[in-house]
């Protein structure tokens, strides 16, 4: 399936683009990540096991447990802080 990637702040940094379209067998948010992470470097980094890293789907806020579907628009970003 296709999804649309989004990535934000120090994330988009770190993998040197803001977005990108990627053909994934990922069935869910964990399996994503996973797969991005495999990638190696930038996004191993970035994306780690053990970093703080939010996810949305199709701008909603959700666990990483949640299924992805064709189309979805899944972002990555860190936690942040209000002052």
């Amino acid at each position: 399936m296709n999804v649309r990637l989004k990535y934000f702040a120090s994330i988009r940094e770190a993998v040197g683009q803001g977005s990108e379209t990627l053909q994934t067998r990922a069935e869910t948010l964990a399996a994503l990540r996973d797969e991005l992470i495999a990638r190696g470097e930038p996004y191993a980094g970035a994306l780690a096991r053990g970093k703080a890293v939010r996810m949305a789907l199709d701008q909603a806020m959700c666990e990483e447990s949640v299924a992805l579907r064709e189309g979805a628009e899944v972002a990555f970003f860190p936690p942040v802080t209000g002052g």
